[in-house]
């Protein structure tokens, strides 16, 4: 049989996935190898430096910058609330004294005969590294994190914004066709992660904020909605790290298109159970989906090999595909068959191609650069 390679999204109920949890900077790893994790479990720990904040104290209070350690009131390495003097001058009739405060809790770190400025640092932040699925430890990284691998189920999403967050899968929708009112959002839904059908909107995900949702997964979303969540364009090739409330992921594509019932059923049925979600995508090299992971039993039977992944065996007729370039984006099928000869295009380039039976009856001829397999 014919096939071709093309990347593609994982929707699969069963799966072993992976997770390189990883400090931004060296720290302290808080978990051992073969230790079982949930999603909320610190996996490492570390200390980032707090914020410098400069301060002019001869502006302040009108000296040079030479006479500075002459009234100074902190030395370096003495600790300040915000508010605090750190300099003050000395003149003989109280009254006319002029103090310069710290601006921040913190510490002094220099003192600048030079530029007149004391230097006053934050103290360090903490932060800790979830696990973010529930898992095994596998793999320890002395100073750096930890592997967590689990057995899941696995949806992809073909775009998102906002980062990592948990919560129960929602299905409120009665199909992947139909569409979630916004105002059904305005409950309250415990940081739960709603699957609203074909259409994500500004409104929509604005009033799930309110309710308090962890993230809004659905089919599509139109280009112009983005802008109203974040209330800016976005120009960058890697998302995630917006701070619109919630996650957001699209499975399809931009415009109003119904989720993949594969795709929604397997949502479906997975409805009560615990997911992690992160929207980041990057769309250059080193490919980064969104995704929905949803950690399954140990003790359940081990998946069947899943058929026309499109990953390792390529893409074969009958495999499931997603169309990502226009007229026809977002666009649902089936391969029908390989065209084996070069074909000449609208851009007048020469390139293979294939024949896709869409769902909706119409059979396509498309560059097989064009399409994404979808892996069930």
């Amino acid at each position: 049989m014919p096939h071709a390679y093309t990347p593609g999204l994982q929707v699969t109920a069963a799966t072993t996935v992976r997770k390189a949890r990883l400090l931004p900077m060296r720290g302290d790893v808080l978990v051992k190898e073969g230790q079982a994790v949930e999603a909320h479990t610190a996996v490492a720990r570390a200390s980032l430096p707090g914020d410098v904040h400069p301060v002019n104290v001869v502006n302040r209070l009108g000296i040079q910058p030479s006479e500075i350690r002459h009234y100074m009131l902190k030395d370096v390495g003495d600790t300040v609330a915000a508010g605090e003097p750190i300099a003050e001058t000395k003149p003989l009739l109280k009254f006319l004294k002029t103090t310069c405060p710290s601006p921040v809790r913190g510490t002094v770190q220099t003192i600048s005969e030079v530029t007149g400025q004391v230097m006053v640092q934050e103290p360090p932040r903490q932060i800790e590294l979830p696990a973010y699925v529930r898992g095994r430890v596998v793999e320890v990284m002395p100073g750096e994190g930890a592997v967590i691998e689990t057995r899941a189920a696995l949806v992809q999403g073909i775009f998102g914004i906002g980062g990592e967050s948990n919560g129960p899968i929602a299905v409120p929708v009665e199909g992947p066709e139909r569409v979630m009112e916004w105002k059904a959002a305005e409950r309250d839904w415990a940081g739960a992660v709603i699957v609203v059908g074909s259409l994500i909107s500004a409104d929509l995900v604005r009033a799930a904020v309110r309710g308090r949702a962890s993230a809004v997964v659905g089919g599509g979303m139109e280009a112009q909605e983005l802008y109203g969540i974040l209330g800016y364009e976005i120009g960058v090739a890697v998302t995630g790290a917006e701070k619109v409330g919630l996650t957001v992921i699209i499975t399809e594509g931009f415009g109003r298109i119904a989720m993949a019932g594969n795709t929604f059923n397997l949502l479906k049925s997975l409805e009560g159970r615990l997911a992690s979600v992160n929207g980041a995508t990057q769309i250059r090299a080193g490919v980064q989906r969104p995704e929905i992971v949803v950690a399954l039993d140990e003790a359940a039977p081990a998946p069947p090999a899943a058929e026309g992944s499109g990953a390792a065996d390529g893409l074969r007729q009958g495999d499931r595909v997603r169309l990502i370039r226009q007229p026809y984006f977002g666009s649902i099928g089936r391969v029908v068959d390989f065209v084996p000869e070069l074909q000449q295009i609208e851009t007048e380039s020469r390139v293979r191609v294939m024949r896709v039976g869409l769902d909706d009856g119409r059979t396509v001829t498309v560059p097989r650069a064009n399409v994404e397999v979808i892996k069930d």
